[in-house]
């Protein structure tokens, strides 16, 4: 059973900034005892917060993620990617990391491919899409816009530090969501870790029905 403390900072990264009686109603405990856990991680660099007013009452504590706090969320292996991509680029140059990025990118389109085969759906596919993605760590979920079109966030990233390193680690995750989901989707990244959201976050269309045959 996860800790208060691992509930809160899980629960910010997941819902982004929230208030204290938000936090306290999620940890199932008084408004009281949440903000003495809150003040607490404060203390100690895990979460800050802005005071806002809304209308009549006092202010109201708006409570985030510290940057202390990201520690908490490993990125898989960073120093040895980073040693790895180094390496890669000292001895074959930037043509060469490229083709790494490449190939890993076949071997994810070719596994995605397999697990998304059984899906008749668009909602289906994107939705082992997104569990295939939350069990490589990257904290997705999926939910349907009131417009229709969709929403994929991903809370984390198990490859930041990589990322960072080498854009193009990000250009292929698009190309790898596009080959997923298929031709005739439309994917735009609307948030993006590397600068600076919380998360990254995707609105996907799906393709246009095609039209009925003639009879």
């Amino acid at each position: 059973m996860r800790s208060p403390t691992d509930q809160i900072l899980l629960n910010l990264k997941m819902r982004g900034p929230q208030e204290t009686l938000a936090i306290a109603e999620r940890l199932g405990v008084s408004r009281q005892a949440a903000l003495q856990t809150l003040e607490r991680l404060a203390a100690d660099g895990l979460v800050e917060h802005v005071t806002e007013r809304r209308g009549v009452g006092r202010p109201r504590r708006l409570w985030s993620l510290g940057a202390k706090a990201q520690g908490r969320f490993p990125d898989t292996h960073a120093q040895l990617t980073l040693e790895m991509l180094d390496a890669v680029r000292a001895e074959f140059g930037e043509e060469g990391v490229d083709r790494l990025i490449a190939r890993r990118e076949q071997a994810q389109e070719d596994a995605y491919a397999q697990a998304l085969e059984p899906a008749q759906t668009f909602e289906a596919r994107l939705a082992r899409l997104a569990a295939l993605r939350a069990a490589e760590g990257y904290m997705a979920k999926w939910s349907r816009n009131d417009d229709g079109s969709y929403l994929l966030v991903e809370n984390h990233c198990p490859i930041c530090a990589a990322a960072a390193a080498c854009q193009g680690f990000c250009r292929a995750e698009l190309a790898l969501f596009q080959s997923a989901l298929g031709e005739g989707a439309t994917i735009e990244r609307t948030d993006h870790i590397l600068a600076g959201a919380r998360r990254c976050a995707y609105r996907i269309t799906a393709p246009a029905p095609r039209p009925a045959s003639a009879a």
